[in-house]
């Protein structure tokens, strides 16, 4: 499977959150380059064009405010875009990006999200006519307001499907997203938006490395059913710097 990463995406120097804590990501990064499975490959920034797509001018104009800000944010909606065609083109795609985007909505942002990935991504393909249809797995602990305001309220003919699971036990939870994907039909395209936040050793205490694997496996089984494999994934949340690559690596192994 691709792995979408650049070197730029360890820095955060442009917001005081915890969030944006460094260390994050290199954890992530050498477990996954010992994976033999995985290519790294390496993103170009998104153009204003692409996230004007998802987002305001005005919106656009407040991060711009900060350069730094305005790079990076601008590169991970290019490492969400580079991750969304290689999902088109048959390559099961993990983006490593930060900052993360499922908090951005079309006008305002927080939670340290800035412009929304998983939206700048499927509209890119929908706007080369290459998508019709998507469905959104949003298993971060905090709900993605920025993915549902800006993908399930367009005037336009992109229908998109997000489930954000909110059982309480480990068992239901992977039964609730199988429930879900057994009902889904006309899907182009699968993505995830990737937090690990749930982890039974980070803020929610409920899932484990082998349920973020199944997750893996469920997007793959029913990717491959419904639109020919293609499917990718976003990095989100995930706090306690540890075990996040642990759980990364564990959804990776089921969703390659």
């Amino acid at each position: 499977m691709k792995i979408v990463f650049h070197k730029r995406y360890y820095n955060s120097n442009y917001a005081m959150d915890p969030a944006a804590a460094p260390g994050r990501l290199e954890g992530i990064i050498e477990i996954l380059s010992k994976n033999e499975d995985c290519k790294f490959i390496e993103p170009k920034p998104g153009t204003e064009d692409d996230i004007l797509r998802a987002h305001t001018e005005r919106h656009f104009n407040y991060v711009k405010r900060d350069s730094l800000l305005l790079e990076l944010a601008s590169l991970a909606a290019g490492g969400a875009i580079l991750a969304a065609e290689e999902a088109y083109g048959g390559n099961p795609t993990f983006a490593v990006i930060r900052p993360p985007g499922h908090h951005a909505s079309t006008d305002s942002c927080w939670g340290f999200c800035y412009f929304n990935n998983i939206s700048i991504s499927l509209l890119k393909l929908f706007s080369e006519e290459k998508i019709k249809s998507a469905f959104v797995l949003d298993f971060d602990l905090h709900t993605g307001d920025g993915n549902i305001n800006i993908l399930t309220f367009r005037d336009s003919e992109f229908r998109v499907k997000i489930l954000n699971p909110d059982s309480s036990g480990r068992t239901s939870y992977l039964k609730e997203v199988q429930n879900y994907l057994e009902e889904l039909d006309n899907i182009d395209i699968f993505v995830a938006s990737a937090g690990f936040d749930q982890g039974i050793e980070d803020w929610g205490h409920l899932l484990y490395p082998e349920d973020y694997e199944e997750l893996g496996k469920l997007m793959k089984i029913y990717s491959e059913k419904l639109c020919k494999g293609r499917r990718y994934a976003l990095l989100e949340g995930g706090y306690n710097h540890e075990v996040l690559p642990i759980n990364v690596n564990s959804f990776c192994q089921g969703f390659k």
